[in-house]
Parts: C-alpha cells; structure tokens; sequence
C-alpha cells in the first residue's frame, strides 16, 4: 500500500469521524479493532482491511470509494453513484457471489473460504463503483456538466 494511499484514506476518515463527532475509540468499537489500529490508520502507519472500509462506510452511509479516492480536487461537477446504479452493481455482485461459492475455488492455492470470497466481492464493488464514475466523467456530455 503506498504511502498515497493511506494519507488519502486517513484525511477522507478523519474528515467523517469529525462530522460526525466520534473519537478513535468510538471508531473501534465501531469496526472491531483496538484504538491503537485507528490510530495507526490515522498517522498513516497502516491501511485497513477491506471488510473494516466497508464497516465504515456502512456506519457513516457512505460508499467504500468515499473513504478510499481523493476526494479534495475542487470541481464543479463530480459523477455521483445513483440508486439505478447501486442496484445494477448490487446484481453484479450477487451473480458473481453465487459464482464464486462453487466447490473447488481455489485462492492463493488453497480453497477460498467464506472471507476470501468476501474480500474478492468487495473489492469488484471497489473497481465497478470507481469504473461507473470514470465511465460518466468520461462519457457525460459537457453540456450536463455545466449545469
């Protein structure tokens, strides 16, 4: 994980922790780690799991992406995830999921378990939310940006 990374992922967390009022310990108890290990996430020591990104994103109602991508470039128009494309995602990942807890996958070769397949699932979510995004940035006429 690049030193990048866990500076934007830890400005994105300290900016929802301080909207909504919580401290390190609060955010522990929270995901299920130690207040040292929010801690390590917030001095940029660490990165978390994906499964702890998505415990957070769950309680501040956010999107993984919200806490992991650069959010501090000032634009006028920035492509947002609609509810049409949640749900496409969402049926994405269940098709995949149903795929993916076949007997004999292998992960890392070993047969994946329950958390790998999670971790997998996860991390598409990451890529088609970040993929939607691109695509509208990309795609979307100037015109609609403007407004």
């Amino acid at each position: 994980m690049t030193v990048w990374s866990k500076e934007v992922f830890s400005r994105n967390l300290t900016h929802y922790m301080d909207l909504f009022g919580k401290n390190q310990k609060e955010i522990a108890e929270i995901v299920g780690v130690s207040a040292p290990t929010v801690n390590d996430w917030l001095k940029m020591k660490k990165y978390p799991r994906i499964d702890k990104i998505q415990t957070l994103a769950d309680y501040f109602g956010i999107l993984k992406s919200d806490l992991i991508e650069d959010k501090s470039k000032d634009t006028s128009w920035q492509p947002t995830i609609t509810p049409r494309d949640l749900k496409e995602i969402n049926n994405i990942i269940a098709n995949a999921r149903d795929l993916l807890h076949q007997d004999g996958l292998m992960f890392d070769g070993k047969p994946a378990t329950d958390e790998d397949v999670e971790s997998i699932l996860s991390a598409m979510e990451i890529g088609l939310e970040m993929a939607k995004k691109k695509s509208k940035e990309k795609f979307t006429p100037k015109k609609y940006k403007e407004k």
